[in-house]
């Protein structure tokens, strides 16, 4: 009789308020190692942001913006961060991939050559005829082309070194590489870990060389957006929290980088996170307009960028890429101080 009379129970809970909604699995993929511009995606998975949005997300560190979509395409997760700009070029050679972004997070790029005095590297002409060390999946190798057709020089006329990420900046450091190519948010902050003195980084960004292209967004494929819409919008809205609320407490944030691997310097990725809100997050765009509104010209311009930068005839519009019907109200993307 009691067993009845709690099912009875129950079942006039479920009648009254409806079964619980069972949360929605997503494997996400993050860009890159757990680093200080990683730490506002873990402290938005720590403080419950997406579990907020009924999401049971598994967060996994990355290997580059040009390994994140293939392993979403692959299946192995569902959603990732990463650059846009090697997603682009996926697209342009292969229109029938199904890969796409519902939100661009960093409103500019990040992308740099960097190198040390010591190398007489005075200006992006001098690296013709320099060895650069990088990773085949990084963006700022993949796009090189684009930089050294902005600067005046053949991207043929520099030779690569194909590294694996923890090595990078070591291979400049140990004189084997001339110059790296990489986000100023991990070169510039890794080269400094490793002894080399601010003041001797010498540092070309591409968006000031006229390379001025959008940089980390969300990526998912359009068949598991289209399946899973509420999700989509609800990781977005728990990333922007992520991002404001790591602003807000930048220790917080790092405290829980630091939870996933203990053996960060915690100073160090704090200056890597905040050079990253400074540079490439909290622009004065984004600042005035909030997250989400999108340039659709400029994001144009990127992709003709790169169309010219690998020798791709086909044109593509901006549309294939990035779509922001999943974007949340405004009012859940502005920026909070």
């Amino acid at each position: 009789m009691r067993r009845f009379r709690i099912a009875a129970l129950i079942a006039c809970v479920f009648t009254l308020f409806g079964a619980p909604v069972r949360a929605t699995d997503v494997r996400f993929s993050l860009d890159w190692a757990f680093q200080g511009p990683q730490a506002p995606f873990l402290l938005a998975l720590e403080r419950g942001f997406f579990r907020d949005e009924g999401l049971n997300v598994t967060m996994d560190r990355g290997f580059g913006s040009g390994d994140v979509p293939i392993k979403i395409l692959a299946g192995t997760y569902d959603v990732g961060i990463a650059d846009l700009n090697p997603t682009i070029r996926m697209k342009l050679e292969r229109p029938e991939l199904d890969i796409f972004s519902p939100f661009i997070i960093y409103d500019a790029t990040a992308l740099a050559v960097m190198t040390l005095r010591r190398e007489g590297i005075t200006r992006p002409q001098d690296l013709a005829g320099k060895t650069l060390a990088a990773p085949e999946v990084d963006a700022g190798r993949q796009l090189f082309p684009a930089f050294a057709r902005a600067v005046g020089i053949d991207p043929a006329s520099v030779r690569w070194l194909t590294v694996s990420p923890q090595l990078r900046e070591s291979m400049l450091l140990q004189r084997q590489a001339n110059a790296i190519t990489g986000f100023i948010t991990s070169g510039i902050l890794s080269l400094k870990a490793g002894g080399a003195r601010a003041e001797d980084i010498v540092t070309f960004k591409y968006s000031e060389f006229g390379v001025d292209l959008y940089s980390t967004s969300l990526l998912t494929t359009r068949r598991w957006a289209e399946a899973n819409p509420r999700a989509v919008t609800g990781l977005i809205r728990a990333i922007v929290r992520g991002q404001n609320e790591a602003r807000r407490d930048p220790d917080a944030a790092i405290a829980a980088l630091r939870r996933r691997d203990p053996l960060i310097d915690p100073a160090v990725e704090k200056e890597r996170m905040i050079l990253g809100f400074t540079e490439l997050t909290f622009t004065p765009h984004v600042l005035a307009n909030g997250f989400g509104a999108v340039d659709m010209a400029r994001l144009q311009r990127s992709i003709d960028i790169a169309r010219g930068a690998f020798g791709i005839a086909r044109e593509m519009k901006a549309e294939e890429v990035y779509d922001p019907k999943f974007l949340p109200p405004a009012a859940d993307l502005r920026v909070v101080p």
